[in-house]
């Protein structure tokens, strides 16, 4: 049977590529003690990553534009106190991302070695998770705690 399938070729016709072989995982091996332990930091990290994203939504910026409010009120210049909040805000957002994705493949190891077949990450699900997360509590709060009560419900 001739081997000119691209999935088995890297693409080509003719030959495989060096370097573009299929990834092939070892079989799990029996469950043992250390399987569990991989289980539940893969879980741990799982749950660090999650709050590192929601922290995106939230508390972060807060706390960033409350550095820019400190920096509007010592200098008097209010452009040097949106720009200090911006570029800080910019800086530990990147860093979050930067941090949650090195803890992704840390959280990819760790299913490894708890005997899961893992070749894709969490972070996007998590990203997504969080998103809609926040979201549902900012419309709850807006809607039910703070929300434009008496502009749709006169109170007379």
């Amino acid at each position: 049977m001739p081997r000119n399938d691209p999935t088995d070729t890297g693409g080509l016709f003719i030959g495989r590529r060096p370097g573009t072989a299929p990834l092939k995982y070892r079989a799990p091996q029996g469950s043992d003690g250390r399987q569990g332990v991989h289980r539940v930091v893969a879980a741990f990290i799982l749950v660090v990553e999650t709050i590192l994203c929601c922290s995106l939504w939230g508390p972060q910026p807060v706390a960033w534009l409350w550095v820019g409010s400190y920096v509007d009120y010592w200098t008097g210049a209010v452009s040097l106190g949106i720009l200090s909040a911006f570029v800080g805000m910019m800086i530990t957002l990147v860093g979050t991302l930067a941090i949650a994705k090195r803890l992704d493949h840390l959280w990819k190891l760790a299913r490894r070695a708890a005997g899961h077949e893992q070749k894709q990450g969490a972070l996007e699900w998590i990203f997504v998770v969080s998103v809609a997360l926040v979201v549902s509590v900012f419309v709850f709060w807006f809607f039910v705690i703070e929300g434009p009560g008496p502009t749709l419900a006169p109170r007379e």
